[in-house]
């Protein structure tokens, strides 16, 4: 009997024992979380450690582009990435903005520009820019003075840019002026003086005497080589350092780039313009 009491005896003892220890276990449980609720809300969302590489900490940091909070911080400091795209699309705008600006700015000056100048054609081959911009100078100031085309041909032409537009309509009053053996025709210019690239011009005393030994060729026939050419210019003027023959499918001719050992082939070799290289007049 004695036995059988001592069962609820020892039954009921293990149920109280282990109701003792998970009280116990919640409580610490409740504990561990407000600590580190606590020690969470105590940290510093501005600390350097909490920026991830892509962003600047001292752009933020001073600039103020986001509060932080308990409340409203975000994992992986997404607030930060439409402040900015937010800062990146004002950056945009405002480049936009200043390219408008400045796209306008050289818009009225070439306008500008283009009233201030005169188109003059058939000018002989004999008349020089320093020629020509003395003669328009008796009509104004003259800032700038291009002429272009073949030198040895009758298909030249140039450009005169005033300093004011009175000078462009005195200028157009020298339209039949017999300059050299042919009499000038002066317009109104549709286009402005395009400034030279300073790279393309000779920047050593080499260059510039490589310059005065090199001629430049257009109209080549496709089918003619190079070797035809080196040698059609050795026989009528003399020896070829360098030889730069160019060209692609689409075009029906080739241009080239000749430069001799002396400047006089150079010179006698312009007198070469018009003859037969091939099927084609070079």
């Amino acid at each position: 009997m004695s036995a059988v009491a001592d069962v609820p005896t020892d039954t009921t003892a293990p149920n109280q024992i282990d109701s003792k220890p998970k009280t116990k276990a919640k409580s610490d449980d409740e504990f561990n979380v407000q600590k580190l609720v606590d020690i969470f809300t105590k940290l510093n969302p501005l600390a350097k450690e909490f920026f991830p590489s892509s962003y600047s900490y001292h752009d933020h940091l001073h600039q103020g582009y986001y509060q932080f909070s308990p409340n409203n911080f975000m994992p992986n400091n997404k607030p930060f990435d439409g402040d900015s795209n937010q800062r990146n699309r004002r950056r945009r705008a405002s480049f936009n903005q200043v390219g408008k600006r400045l796209n306008g700015r050289v818009k009225a000056q070439r306008e500008d520009s283009v009233k201030r100048t005169v188109y003059v054609s058939d000018i002989d081959q004999h008349v020089t820019e320093e020629r020509l911009a003395a003669l328009f100078s008796t009509c104004g100031q003259v800032i700038d003075c291009r002429i272009c085309g073949d030198p040895h041909s009758v298909l030249r032409f140039a450009f005169v840019e005033f300093t004011d537009e009175e000078g462009a309509r005195a200028g157009l009053r020298l339209g039949g002026t017999v300059l050299g053996y042919y009499p000038l025709r002066v317009l109104p210019s549709k286009t402005a003086i395009l400034p030279v690239n300073p790279t393309f011009l000779p920047r050593s005393a080499d260059e510039r005497k490589m310059c005065t030994r090199t001629v430049y060729c257009t109209n080549i026939d496709k089918k003619v080589s190079q070797t035809e050419v080196k040698t059609f210019f050795e026989s009528s003027c003399g020896e070829v350092t360098r030889l730069r023959l160019l060209g692609d499918r689409v075009h029906s001719t080739r241009i080239a780039f000749v430069e001799f050992a002396m400047a006089e082939s150079a010179i006698i070799a312009l007198n070469c313009s018009g003859m037969l290289l091939g099927n084609q007049p070079v």
